[in-house]
Formats: C-alpha cells, sequence, structure tokens
C-alpha cells in the first residue's frame, strides 16, 4: 500500500453505514448474510471488524429479512434502519444509511455486509488514507485495476446525494466525477472480493 504521510491522525473521524438489505438473490434459498463462518452469521463478522475499526458512529440498513439479519447484529453497537425501498437497488439503502447518521464528520466509509474476509485492520487503513488522500474527496480501494469497497466519501457528498435521491448513488458519484477520486491501490484483494454465490461461501468458508 502507497506510504501514508507523516502527521496523519490515527483515528480520523470517520462514520461506517453498512449495508445489509439486499436480497440474496445469486445465493439460492439462503439469505447469504445469516450464513456461517467459524460459527459467526456473515454480517456480524463483518458488522464487527467494521466497528473495530473505530468509526465514530456506525448504522447498518435492513431491508429484505430485516427481522431476522438485525436480530443477528442485535448485540453490536451500531443503529439499525430499514428501507422500505430496497428492492429499488443498492442506491436506496446508501440514501437511508446517509440520512440515518447524526455528523457531521470527516467521511462516511460505505460497507458492504458481504465481504467477511476484510479485516478491522483493513478498514482503518483505509481511514488513515483517507485523512491523507490530499485534494480528493473520494476514495475507493483498488486491486491490480479492480475497484473495490468500501468506498469513502467526504461529508460534503452526503447533502448532494441525498437532494437527488434515487438518481445518484456512490456508482454515480464516481464516474461522474473522476477527477473528485482517489484511487488506493492495495496489496491484498480481500477489497474486490465479497460472497454472492454458493461458491464465493464455500471458498470463504475453507479459507
Amino acid at each position: 500500500m502507497p506510504a501514508l504521510e507523516n502527521g496523519v491522525p490515527e483515528d480520523p473521524k470517520i462514520a461506517a453505514v453498512l449495508l445489509a438489505a439486499g436480497e440474496s438473490r445469486r445465493m439460492g434459498v439462503a439469505n447469504k448474510l445469516l450464513l456461517e463462518i467459524d460459527g459467526e452469521p456473515i454480517v456480524h463478522r463483518t458488522a464487527r471488524q467494521m466497528l473495530e475499526a473505530g468509526p465514530i458512529e456506525a448504522v447498518a440498513v435492513l431491508g429484505h429479512d430485516s427481522t431476522r439479519v438485525g436480530h443477528a447484529v442485535a448485540d453490536l453497537p451500531l443503529a439499525q434502519v430499514v428501507n422500505p425501498h430496497y428492492r429499488d437497488g443498492q442506491m436506496t439503502s446508501v440514501h437511508a444509511g446517509l440520512a440515518a447518521l447524526s455528523g457531521p464528520c470527516a467521511g462516511v466509509m460505505i460497507c458492504l455486509a458481504d465481504q467477511p474476509m476484510l479485516t478491522a485492520a483493513d478498514y482503518r487503513e483505509l481511514m488513515r488514507a483517507f485523512a491523507a488522500r490530499g485534494d480528493k474527496s473520494i476514495l475507493v480501494p483498488t486491486w491490480r485495476g479492480r475497484r473495490g469497497n468500501p468506498v469513502l466519501l467526504a461529508w460534503a457528498h452526503r447533502g448532494a446525494i441525498l437532494a437527488r435521491q434515487a438518481n445518484l448513488g456512490c456508482r454515480q458519484l464516481i464516474d461522474r466525477n473522476p477527477d473528485l477520486v482517489f484511487a488506493y491501490a492495495t496489496d491484498v484483494d480481500r477489497f474486490v472480493r465479497d460472497i454472492d454465490t454458493q461458491a464465493d461461501y464455500r471458498r470463504q468458508s475453507q479459507g
């Protein structure tokens, strides 16, 4: 990973939004977020690692199977909000999460609940890289040229995303504003991996 600048704060003021509202269609009948790895539901494992990175505020956005998913993370210190429009796409969950934050803060980390391979150290690295980003306002981790997640946005983008409602999410913001993007090159593929299918789950479960 690129060297971080001297004087970068160890605890940048970053809020976190965990997107956990999807329908898990490619997994089949199972809700992938409730499948277990080493005895821990995927959504809990992901949320726990995210929280251990030390965001100043965290909210989980629920939708499909919201009662069970919410129960799976009920012991963790993060707020929960249900997105009634989750079937309309991921950007509606981004909006719901951003709207639920009390803020303001330096930035917001938009996390995917189906990335249980990410560690607290991974999240902290991105948070510190965001603090050292210079004049850019969006950080996107990359691995061998592939864009990954989570994405970090300066707080100033929150208002624009919410004002445009359903026609602007993280991907649209990145595509429309390449000059604002800091592509943060990483050495590991965890940032570009998630669990969508049974094959993905088997690979992760087997280490």
